[in-house]
């Protein structure tokens, strides 16, 4: 079955009981039992419910996975990862990370012993700098957030294989549309489904897609036991969204392009960071493992100033000002004082986060409106 159908029937049947297309919101938090123990395969909604186990069949087909696991948001998704390790375990993440989880890691999981290497990845070999005997998880995103970096999934993996690591990779901005990580070695795939794979702007979940059973059951466990799990109404909203991922892909891949190529051409503007321009550090890479190269775009006007950013992000009218990306709307953020505050400034700044950076959610309007709202608020 190709993606796009696999978007809208992958892992999915008809409702048993009365044929119904879509599968029902099973808003229940129990189930009749005909003895102790004997149930039909649901028996308490925290540990499985069948409209979220109907977006989980769904979620592991689009990422050519085994198990999907859905969760109440994609922190919790995260979490459950990390609590895969014991004190004392080291992970090596990329240093260019969206904000909420560079604070999970620091703010909660380093007070319970485990230690995290924030390492510059677009050289795959450096992250071997870093691996010893304590070292259990490498964490990546790719493309980055929000400086659109692409670390090479298929040489971590090697990495990762070699040292007998688990690889774990945010997909959250490419989506199984443009990648599928589990493909090029990768053991765990995260998404925050609030963003593309939902792509309403109308939902909060979280998502961890894996092919070992070993490591599915373990996942399964932490999930039942700390009940981050995301109720059935969210569950049905994500399924819907899945089923057009593929056109809204194509057309935020398309538009994506065009405010790409205007912010290049723009006197204003100093640096657009964008996977598919050929001069992107990594371009041959992001060819080799993306269909395409998205809708998100980040840059910096021309000075570094705090203030141009600011205006321009408050004079766009199309473009909402607004936390998170991924819908059918286009967003702007400003991350150093959004998605990214919680990341020290001397941090950031190593990593380009500048105060001038400004971070576009690219999405499905026609492309001349769009364009024509950046000519308007950049002047």
């Amino acid at each position: 079955m190709k993606f796009n159908t696999k978007t809208i029937h992958g892992g999915q049947e008809h409702d048993k009981a009365y044929g119904a297309v879509m599968p029902p919101i099973y808003q229940t938090s129990t189930y009749a039992q005909s003895t102790p123990g004997g149930h039909k395969g649901f028996e308490y909604s925290r540990s499985q419910n069948p409209t979220r186990h109907a977006l989980e069949k769904a979620l592991a087909s689009i990422e050519n996975g085994a198990f999907g696991l859905a969760f109440g948001s994609g922190l919790a998704a995260i979490d459950a990862v990390m609590k895969l390790l014991n004190p004392g375990d080291e992970v090596i993440s990329t240093n260019d990370l969206y904000g909420g989880s560079y604070r999970l890691f620091t703010s909660i999981f380093e007070r319970f012993g485990i230690k995290f290497h924030f390492v510059g990845m677009q050289d795959a070999a450096n992250i071997e700098n870093y691996v010893n005997s304590n070292t259990k998880l490498i964490w990546v995103e790719t493309p980055t957030n929000p400086m659109m970096h692409i670390i090479d999934i298929k040489a971590t993996a090697a990495i990762a294989k070699k040292h007998n690591l688990i690889l774990a990779v945010d997909n959250t901005f490419a989506t199984p549309y443009l990648q599928r990580p589990l493909e090029l070695g990768a053991d765990i795939v995260m998404h925050s489904a609030t963003k593309y794979l939902g792509g309403h702007s109308d939902v909060v979940m979280g998502a961890l897609v894996v092919k070992d059973k070993d490591l599915a059951d373990k996942l399964y466990f932490i999930q039942n036991a700390s009940g981050a799990v995301c109720g059935p109404q969210d569950s049905f909203l994500v399924l819907r969204g899945i089923k057009t991922l593929h056109i809204r892909m194509q057309r935020h891949c398309e538009n994506g392009r065009a405010v790409a190529t205007y912010l290049n051409n723009h006197p204003k503007i100093e640096k657009v960071y964008w996977p598919g321009f050929e001069n992107h550090p990594n371009h041959d890479v992001a060819k080799t493992q993306m269909a395409d190269f998205g809708g998100m775009v980040s840059f910096t006007t021309k000075g570094n100033s705090y203030e141009d950013a600011i205006k321009i992000v408050e004079n766009l009218k199309i473009f909402t000002l607004a936390e998170s990306l991924g819908g059918v709307e286009s967003l702007a953020g400003h991350p150093a004082s959004m998605t990214h505050a919680s990341i020290p400034k001397e941090e950031r700044e190593k990593t380009g986060v500048v105060d001038s950076l400004i971070r576009l959610s690219v999405g499905i309007e026609d492309e001349a409106d769009l364009l024509e709202d950046l000519k308007q608020a950049i002047g």
